[in-house]
């Protein structure tokens, strides 16, 4: 079992920045890739409308054409931290950033609890 933390959602105006933490526990050596999604109230946060970034523990990373050039994710595999770099905000990343996990060849398997973000203008 993998345990997901996250941390670093606050309120900020638009054109700012934020970073983002998620800190796993637990069967630390299942996790293969770790991501992030933003999920608004009602939608599933694996809809792949909210992707948002991705990393493998080989530090390939994938990212949403809407955040392409504006986030950037990392991972910290000593410390089992994933992070996101958000530059330049806009009002449509507010939502709720949720961390998830996943195993070699399969579906994202662990979801923490989410952090918020809110861009004002």
């Amino acid at each position: 079992q993998v345990q997901l933390v996250e941390s670093g959602g606050g309120l900020m105006q638009a054109g700012g920045s934020l970073t983002l933490s998620c800190v796993a526990s637990g069967s630390i050596s299942s996790i293969f890739g770790m991501g992030w999604y933003r999920q608004d109230p009602g939608m599933a946060p694996r809809d792949q409308r909210d992707f948002i970034a991705s990393i493998t523990n080989e530090g390939h990373t994938n990212y949403g054409n809407r955040v392409k050039g504006r986030f950037t994710v990392s991972r910290d595999n000593a410390k089992n931290t994933m992070y996101l770099q958000m530059n330049n905000v806009k009002l449509e990343d507010t939502g709720i950033y949720r961390c998830g996990a996943r195993r070699v060849g399969t579906d994202w398997e662990w979801w923490g609890q989410g952090t918020q973000v809110t861009v004002s203008s």
